[in-house]
């Protein structure tokens, strides 16, 4: 039990946890702002369906409908959860991070261009290109 208690205690597994039940409620906020007001939307630009019924955006074939306008909905639902995981989580991490002397989701490592192959992942170190073997300038 006291490796458990220690594994549990680590303070990267509590900031994981803090940051999952922050993300599911951002996702229920999201989840009801697109329900509510984007669905909406997208269904009245498509107008009524027969009978006055409000069918939405989307197809009927052999019965089964095509909801286009709940699909709309779903990649507006991603986009905007995410935009707001990386601006209310990610940035506010990366910048605490930072502070410590800790950087985390940092730039990628400096690369060069092989002048030969013109391949432009290779470390600013390296001494040879390893797609075409020509000598690289150091």
């Amino acid at each position: 039990m006291r490796g458990f208690k220690k594994f549990l205690m680590q303070g990267n597994l509590i900031v994981i946890s803090v940051g999952l039940v922050v993300a599911t409620a951002f996702s229920t906020l999201i989840k009801a702002f697109t329900d509510n007001l984007v669905t909406p939307l997208v269904n009245a630009a498509a107008g009524s369906g027969h009978n006055g019924k409000h069918e939405g955006l989307g197809w009927t074939v052999n019965g089964q409908r095509l909801n286009l306008g709940m699909f709309i909905s779903a990649i507006v639902y991603f986009v905007i959860f995410m935009a707001a995981v990386y601006f209310v989580l990610v940035v506010p991490y990366r910048t605490y991070m930072k502070r410590r002397g800790t950087p985390v989701f940092g730039d990628p490592d400096p690369t060069k261009t092989c002048p030969e192959c013109l391949s432009s992942d290779l470390a600013v170190g390296a001494k040879k290109c390893p797609h075409c073997a020509s000598a690289l300038a150091a």
